[in-house]
């Protein structure tokens, strides 16, 4: 599921009045989620219950993983593939996670 233009203003709205740490965790949780989901689905060639001639593989469940941010320990689910391998790359090793996200949700704000 996309992230609608009305939910990312909503978001952003509670960021800029001064959103406690559960506000700014969950912003970030879901943001980071969906872009976990879009990357699994270029991965696979085809979105979640998705028939398509391109797709590679199928999921087989997800794997949960904690990060560590500012705003607080976030619970992320990695999807697991039947066949092969998926690691987003948002969570690779000495990555800023924090600028990474600040920079995706800015440009979704001003598209």
């Amino acid at each position: 599921m996309a992230l609608s233009q009305s939910a990312l203003s909503e978001l952003l709205d509670a960021i800029r009045a001064g959103g406690s740490a559960d506000v700014m965790r969950d912003a970030m949780s879901l943001v980071l989620q969906q872009l976990i989901e879009l990357e699994a689905e270029q991965v696979i060639g085809a979105g979640r219950y998705e028939r398509t001639d391109g797709r590679t593989t199928h999921r087989n469940g997800s794997r949960s993983r904690l990060l560590s941010t500012k705003a607080g320990d976030v619970e992320l689910h990695i999807p697991k593939l039947r066949q092969g391998s998926f690691f987003p790359s948002l969570l690779e090793p000495r990555r800023r996670i924090d600028r990474a996200l600040w920079a995706v949700v800015m440009e979704a704000y001003v598209h």
